[in-house]
């Protein structure tokens, strides 16, 4: 379902390409434009979250539309990813022995590695505030999103077999979560007359609703019910590709 969600939304956007062909100057006029963008963002935890995961990294690509308004619309999907997990004894304290090792199926101590993952698609409206000598579509922009976000432990065997963290058991232990997430970004936005040098970056701040996605947790012996409040914040950098033709250079002949 939410995979349809953004997969409409990202053919609402493509719609407004095709009035795109009217040649276009970005020095002296603000330009209607379809944008695709990929970005990085580094990310700090708050609130609940901060219990599971330390700092992360986020990649991001999108489907964007500015009008000539300097209205900015977009859908975006994001892959998040670290290796900070807190917990790490705690959560596995069922299956390990006093010392905090695992035994694996042919009875060895085996090597365990876990890492923060996670998907953030999100839907965001804003608007470019243009200021001193920059071109009309340069400046400062801010932003708001609405999305679904996720995350997850993933747990990697480094050497041995581990039966009793793969498959079925391994969602045990995953701790998978997701919920609504809403976003807020500010920061400044460039661009320029090349189709190459266009970028943001920004701060940004999400905050997500979460619950456990899963029927039992291994840790916990029951069932996790609780409602839980994700916060991110992080600096985003953005690069983008418009589409538009550009006016043609004036020749002077002697």
């Amino acid at each position: 379902m939410r995979s349809s969600l953004i997969i409409a939304a990202i053919a609402v956007l493509l719609s407004f390409c095709y009035p795109l062909h009217a040649q276009q100057s970005v020095k002296d006029s603000v330009v209607n434009t379809f944008l695709i963008h990929a970005n990085y963002a580094f990310q700090f935890p708050g609130a609940d979250l901060s219990k599971s995961f330390g700092n992360n990294s986020v990649i991001a690509v999108g489907l964007g539309y500015k009008t000539n308004k300097n209205w900015l619309w977009s859908a975006q999907l994001g892959f998040i990813f670290g290796d900070n997990v807190h917990g790490r004894n705690e959560l596995l304290s069922l299956i390990s022995t006093s010392t905090g090792e695992i035994i694996d199926g042919d009875g060895v101590y085996t090597s365990l590695a876990l890492f923060e993952r996670g998907y953030h698609s999100q839907l965001k409206g804003g608007k470019i505030v243009p200021f001193g000598r920059l071109n009309p579509n340069s400046g400062l922009y801010f932003q708001t999103g609405l999305g679904y976000l996720t995350h997850h432990i993933r747990i990697e065997t480094q050497f041995g077999t581990a039966p009793q963290l793969k498959g079925d058991y391994a969602k045990g232990y995953d701790r998978l979560r997701g919920g609504v997430a809403h976003s807020m970004e500010a920061g400044f936005l460039f661009m320029g007359s090349s189709k190459v040098l266009n970028f943001s970056i920004g701060l940004e701040f999400i905050h997500a609703y979460t619950t456990s996605l899963r029927k039992y947790d291994f840790n916990l012996m029951r069932p996790d019910n609780q409602r839980y409040s994700d916060h991110y914040f992080g600096i985003r950098i953005n690069w983008m590709v418009p589409v538009y033709k550009r006016s043609p250079q004036p020749y002077y002949y002697f």
